[in-house]
């Protein structure tokens, strides 16, 4: 496979289609999902030495790459109004949360620290 061929198949996945979802019609709202897309591409070809059993040099390429979506949240249509309906990620909340009672934690045990030596 050429390197030109897996760089336009790459970016065929990097479309609107990809980041807005299909419409949601249902009891008079309209909701249209949104979504954060993330691409990473790479490639490369080289040209090796020569084999024994061959008397030219030996010609390597390749290539790939990933794509990445999470849901951003949602744009919501009702009765001319358009309002953002933020996605919420509960595992970075609970990751945010626990961070948050460790340094709570450290704080603490310095200033009774602190206090100890004073006292």
């Amino acid at each position: 496979m050429a390197l030109r061929e897996i760089v336009d198949g790459m970016t065929d996945g990097s479309n609107v289609r990809r980041v807005f979802g299909d419409p949601i019609e249902r009891d008079g709202l309209l909701v249209i999902p949104v979504a954060n897309l993330r691409g990473a591409w790479g490639g490369g070809e080289a040209k090796g030495g020569v084999e024994v059993d061959k008397p030219e040099p030996s010609y390597n390429s390749g290539g790939g790459g990933a794509w990445s979506a999470t849901p951003a949240g949602t744009y919501v249509l009702k009765n001319g109004d358009v309002t953002w309906v933020p996605a919420v990620d509960a595992n970075r909340s609970v990751l945010l949360g626990c961070l948050m009672g460790i340094v709570g934690l450290l704080v603490l045990r310095s200033i009774v620290r602190t206090i100890v030596k004073r006292g």
